[in-house]
């Protein structure tokens, strides 16, 4: 019996449980000692009831003390460490030199966050009997408390036992230990600052590794070098990986969620494509890579996101039960696709069909957390607040971390400082986001302002929002010099040179203002009437702006928003503002003639008031203002969704007073250029005065007072803003003043707030007439080409570096009859413009016409100029791309 349980725990330790379970099933008869085996076995190989069910029948007061440990190992493997530590516990008196009752102790408290009191008691344990599953958890100790030298000494015992021990055991596990040492060496070297020499040492390790297992290094230590915070190491690391490896999928994987902390989501999206598609060559699983596209692209880009949770849920369905996956596996995997699918219909505003989606799954699953979470989010969007709580409890019973964390989001605080406590503990440890956790610490320092110790809620604001930064490209200089653009752009004189150009519908409101001015609440007081619908925030301007971005790297102009604001004609601004107008009025529900006015409350619409009014002279704009020390404060303890967009200045409070001061400085430029058009509302105003400020608002807007205006919390439309919670509630002033509290904190927020408003010179091209470009293809069309040459030469007069412009001029050369100098015009345009294909077929025919039929070969190969790929990378649409030929190819378009 005694040599029997030597193996069968031999197994144990060597992590063999296939062959223990096969190895108790076999035995005639099973011992109480051997049933607890059996349970281990069990609970390691997935079947936490089975190993329950095995040991109900055993009494662990009649178990031996080998017993007893290896039972103690079950409760810990089954999440039950109370019942582990107990059994321990009362065990030890009887062996206090039993060397894995001592480590399987230490691991105990290193689950109750006490590692102080576990690294004595795997020291004991390694005196008593060494083993490498011991050696391990030590040393992370040991690098933990930053008790280097004891971990340079426990590394080499380690290194040295294991290489008497190592031939014993199996391959797999062999070689797992082996990664695992390597990385704790790796760490050390870390925790030291010694980069040089990891980095020597790992360029030495691809000589000897197989490829998976250098690779496995290299993400291992780029997710350490994360944690620490030095992510251009990590992705440097990567990309070495990558250099040795260019086919390796995982290096893919982990560079895009590094791209993805930094918010270069292009990069990440590209980076995740790849990996895709050498997934799918290498005949390996997809559906992982194609869940976190659709999560990543679920923001920017929902077509592509609605198209990766499909394709998840396709190859999800098509799987098949296999030895390394069971029907339950297949089942979780498509449970997550259809989550996938519901989380694009929610973005999409298909809240139906989102809800219908996560219920069918939560009957299936109901315990599974994505699920629980995206319905809870959606009922608080929906304001069904109680039935959004109820689901997040759920999801407390699962993971206490996101369960108190949904809770939080939704003002429900931990009664307890015990929870905050251990929750702060857990913001604390290490991940790719870097050394803590800056979401979960901000929402902490919310619970702590709940409890009124607004010291440590400053504290924890103050650390979260030092860690965000480190992982932002804010640039306040930046954002400061294309303020001042802005105001230089849409100056007194391009209004008076532009009359009557806009549309004079009165459909579009916008309500704007600093971040956390309460634009949410006023949007919600409009959108009680009958005549108004409140949209949230829309970007229908931003992707405006973005368009006209798109439509100047179209014809290479050179020029950027707000530069080019100068060239839109009157069919520019029909197309456009039609377009716009369509958007608005798909915004609103069905059965809904009687509405008057479409509401956009995006906050940053401030900084577009100009081209607002350019297009919509007639259009309502409400801007809202409230204590510059609150607005700072409720911006300090946000954490945005949009922190690598237009949010990044609310992680600093000097930058956030920078902001401030810009925006007070562009609200005062378009009041004077639109004086007595813009209603100002005072937050404050709105909150103890409701019905007078209402009443304003109203009458501005131009529509008759409805009461019902004033019961913001019973309105049944969506909220998706960082105020979700607040706009459920009847409006209250308890926000007013906030920033007393922390008063003693808000030195940098004055020093920005007051710093003198400094930029560079503004130099700009003005156009003295829009629209030569279009003109000009419009002569050329038509035959006139004197006409047309006339014209484009006057554009790179003012814009030298015009591509359009240049390739026109030598197309109409070319045309006259004047090859080589039309030729150089034409390659300085499509040098600059290398996508376009059109343009590339153009310039090979000129090549021949000049009798140069290798360059017209070597260009129509593609090997004159850069890749088509550019066209894809800029998301440039072929389609539009300014086709001009000899036999006239051309749809050359407005920016609509």
């Amino acid at each position: 019996m005694t040599g029997s349980l030597t193996l069968l725990r031999r197994l144990v330790e060597m992590q063999q449980f296939d062959a223990l379970h096969e190895a108790c099933y076999s035995l005639p008869v099973i011992s109480p000692a051997e049933q607890v085996l059996l349970a281990l076995a069990q609970a390691h190989l997935g079947q936490p009831e089975a190993a329950r069910q095995a040991l109900m029948a055993l009494d662990p007061a009649t178990l031996e003390v080998d017993a007893r440990v290896d039972l103690a190992a079950v409760h810990l493997r089954l999440g039950e460490c109370d019942a582990a530590q107990a059994l321990l516990e009362a065990t030890r008196p009887e062996a206090p030199d039993h060397a894995l009752l001592l480590a399987r102790l230490a691991a105990c408290y290193v689950q109750h966050q006490r590692g102080e009191e576990a690294i004595p008691l795997y020291e004991c344990s390694l005196r008593l009997q060494p083993r490498i599953a011991v050696y391990q958890p030590l040393l992370r100790l040991y690098l933990q408390s930053e008790a280097l030298p004891q971990a340079e000494e426990t590394l080499a015992a380690a290194d040295l036992y294991w290489a008497g021990e190592r031939e014993h055991w199996p391959a797999s596990q062999a070689a797992l230990h082996d990664q695992q040492l390597r990385g704790l060496r790796l760490e050390l070297w870390l925790a030291r600052d010694d980069f040089v020499s990891a980095d020597a040492w790992l360029d030495a390790r691809h000589a000897e590794l197989a490829e998976d297992d250098y690779c496995g290094l290299l993400t291992g230590y780029a997710q350490r070098l994360a944690e620490r915070g030095r992510h251009a190491q990590a992705e440097d690391a990567l990309r070495r990986g990558l250099w040795h490896y260019p086919d390796h999928t995982d290096l893919y994987q982990q560079h895009a969620e590094l791209a993805e902390l930094q918010g270069r989501l292009p990069q990440a999206l590209a980076l995740l494509n790849r990996a895709l598609h050498l997934a799918g060559q290498q005949q390996k699983m997809t559906l992982p890579l194609r869940l976190k596209m659709a999560s990543l692209a679920t923001q920017g880009y929902p077509a592509l996101a609605r198209k990766m949770a499909e394709q998840a849920i396709e190859e999800a369905g098509a799987l098949t039960p296999s030895p390394e996956m069971d029907a339950a596996q297949i089942g979780q995997w498509l449970a997550q696709a259809q989550v996938a699918l519901a989380g694009v219909d929610a973005q999409e505003q298909h809240y139906t069909d989102a809800e219908a989606r996560y219920v069918d799954i939560l009957q299936a699953h109901p315990h599974l957390v994505p699920a629980l979470q995206g319905l809870g989010q959606l009922y608080m969007q929906l304001g069904r607040i109680d039935e959004a709580v109820a689901l997040f409890g759920q999801v407390l019973a699962v993971d206490p971390v996101r369960g108190h964390a949904a809770l939080i989001n939704a003002r429900r605080f931990p009664q307890d400082v015990e929870t905050l406590i251990r929750l702060e503990t857990l913001a604390r440890q290490p991940g790719l986001f870097g050394p803590v956790q800056p979401g979960l610490l901000l929402q902490l320092a919310a619970a702590w302002e709940k409890r009124k110790d607004y010291t440590k809620a400053f504290t924890l604001a103050n650390e979260a929002n030092a860690a965000s930064r480190a992982l932002l490209r804010y640039d306040p200089v930046a954002h400061r010099q294309g303020s001042a653009r802005i105001r230089h752009a849409f100056s007194r004189s391009l209004y008076e040179h532009r009359r009557s150009i806009g549309n004079d519908s009165t459909l579009p409101v916008f309500v704007l203002g600093m971040p956390r001015s309460g634009t949410t609440l006023v949007e919600q007081i409009l959108a009680g009437h009958s005549q108004i619908h409140g949209a949230g925030e829309l970007g229908v301007i931003p992707s405006t702006i973005a368009r006209l971005e798109r439509w100047e790297r179209h014809t290479g102009s050179g020029r950027h928003y707000p530069d080019c604001v100068d060239d839109l004609t009157a069919d520019d601004v029909a197309g456009i503002t039609a377009s716009l107008l369509k958007e608005l009025r798909e915004t609103l529900p069905e059965n809904a003639a009687e509405i008057r006015h479409v509401v956009d409350k995006l906050p940053h619409n401030f900084e577009n008031i100009g081209l607002i009014k350019l297009l919509f002279p007639n259009a309502r704009i409400i801007s809202v203002r409230r204590d510059p020390r609150d607005i700072a404060i409720s911006n300090y303890f946000t954490d945005y969704a949009a922190r690598h967009g237009g949010m990044g200045f609310a992680y600093d409070l000097r930058w956030i007073g920078e902001q401030l001061a810009d925006h007070n400085l562009m609200m005062h430029h378009w009041n004077q250029l639109f004086p007595g058009d813009i209603l100002e509302v005072r937050y404050e105003d709105v909150v103890s005065e409701p019905e007078r400020e209402a009443r304003r608002m109203l009458d501005y807007v131009g529509v008759q007072w409805e009461p019902q205006v004033l019961d913001t919390s019973e309105l049944d439309r969506p909220v998706k803003t960082a105020s979700v919670w607040q706009v459920r509630q009847p409006i209250y002033q308890t926000a007013r003043e906030r920033w007393r509290r922390y008063a003693d904190f808000l030195a940098p927020l004055i020093a920005g707030t007051n710093a003198k408003i400094v930029h560079e010179p503004v130099e700009m091209v003005s156009l003295p007439v829009p629209g030569m470009q279009s003109e000009g293809i419009a002569r050329y069309r038509q035959g006139k080409l004197d006409e047309a040459e006339m014209l484009f030469k006057r554009l790179l007069h003012h814009v030298p570096e015009h591509a359009t412009a240049q390739f026109m001029v030598g197309l109409i050369y070319v045309r006259k009859g004047h090859l080589a100098e039309g030729i150089v015009h034409m390659e300085k345009g499509y040098e600059a413009c290398p996508w376009n294909l059109n343009w590339r077929r153009d310039l090979a025919q000129a090549y021949e016409l000049a009798e140069q039929p290798e360059k017209a070969q070597a260009l129509r190969a593609g090997r004159v100029g850069t890749d088509d790929s550019v066209a894809s990378a800029m998301d440039i649409d072929q389609e539009d791309a300014l086709p001009l030929g000899f036999s006239i190819r051309t749809s050359a378009t407005a920016p609509y």
